[in-house]
């Protein structure tokens, strides 16, 4: 391992820490800056529009003709740009993957900085500066983050892979029937003009950390995190009434986290970059705002989709009850209301039977 890198001369704190930052970003890209974004274009026999299509879908700021890209930057430009040449990808294909690839990083990155290395390059000795520490720190760490970052991804990547190939329609890879929920804490606008921002981000993170646990445990996927409000996913209904149940009964047992509600919708979902959008999404964040405290409403299509699996008895009339289930839920009928955008909705609150 390398000594931290310290200035020579008479450089202030500023020059310091700058002189730091750059030694930082060389060990980490594991490359000096020596290109512009024209040179790197060029070098990398790609047009200068597409290179920076690329850089701007990956969520990299316009820096001008700055001498500011390495070597790594013209290698993953080539890279990109031979996935459109070879035809395994359009440009527009590239893009999106370019896109997808820089937010879900960006906030990863951010995620690792902000709560763990911060806390971790505390000076160990009175007058070390956090960058003097964070070198060597990052040094240490980097190789090992690096392979758990590809292990994650392949698994996640192997997870999507077989979603994907039990689909018996190609129109249901983007068009998919789901149950959705959203589950949100109840009062945390009030609750961020109460407490300290040390007390709002540990909650926060409670939430945020005990909901994706949850989630992943009963199968369901989630699909992101809003603060006070997490979206999660699940293909079968009665997957996702487990979960949202799951939700209520886990955050009710956890003193620093306040109410929770929930709300569940299942049909046609268009699934895109990750993110999930439809009638059935704004149905499932409708019923979450109309939801009781510690309750879970879902509407009348993931009744009916529970009730055909037999994992809540009939409640509609002239319904059939499926012969030889245990059924795990009880529904009970709400009234019927308007719901703007959406028309007349009748939700039914979820309990778990007995």
């Amino acid at each position: 391992m390398s000594d931290t890198p310290t200035p020579a001369g008479d450089d202030g704190p500023e020059d310091h820490d700058d002189n730091v930052a750059l030694r930082l970003e060389q060990l980490i890209i594991g490359a000096e800056r020596e290109y512009t974004p024209f040179q790197a274009a060029k070098a990398a026999g790609v047009p200068m529009e597409m290179a920076s299509r690329f850089w701007r879908a990956m969520g990299f700021p316009d820096i001008g003709q700055a001498k500011a890209l390495t070597e790594a930057d013209v290698l993953a430009l080539r890279r990109l740009a031979g996935l459109v040449e070879a035809g395994l990808l359009s440009e527009p294909m590239a893009v999106q993957v370019a896109r997808s690839t820089g937010q879900t990083t960006a906030r990863l990155a951010d995620w690792q900085i902000d709560s763990f290395l911060e806390g971790l390059t505390e000076p160990p000795e009175p007058g070390m500066t956090r960058s003097e520490v964070a070198y060597p720190l990052v040094e240490l760490l980097l190789p090992e983050l690096e392979e758990f970052l590809v292990y994650v991804w392949r698994r996640q990547l192997a997870a999507a892979a077989g979603r994907v190939v039990q689909e018996q329609d190609d129109a249901e890879l983007v068009d998919r029937r789901l149950a959705v929920g959203f589950a949100d804490l109840v009062g945390f606008t009030r609750l961020t003009r109460r407490l300290e921002e040390e007390e709002l981000g540990e909650l926060v993170e409670t939430f945020e950390t005990t909901a994706a646990d949850q989630v992943a445990e009963y199968g369901g996927r989630l699909i992101k995190t809003l603060g006070d409000e997490v979206l999660f996913a699940a293909d079968d209904a009665a997957t996702a009434a487990g979960i949202g149940l799951r939700l209520i009964e886990t955050m009710a047992g956890n003193p620093i986290l306040p109410e929770l509600r929930v709300g569940i919708a299942f049909g046609t979902v268009t699934t895109r970059m990750g993110d999930v959008f439809g009638n059935t999404v704004n149905l499932a964040s409708r019923l979450t705002s109309i939801a009781p405290k510690d309750a879970v409403l879902v509407d009348d299509a993931m009744r009916k989709e529970l009730t055909a699996a037999g994992a809540a008895p009939p409640a509609g009339p002239g319904e059939p009850a499926p012969e030889g289930r245990d059924h795990r839920f009880t529904l009970r009928p709400l009234h019927q209301r308007p719901v703007r955008g959406l028309g007349i909705i009748a939700p039914w609150q979820l309990t778990r039977r007995g």
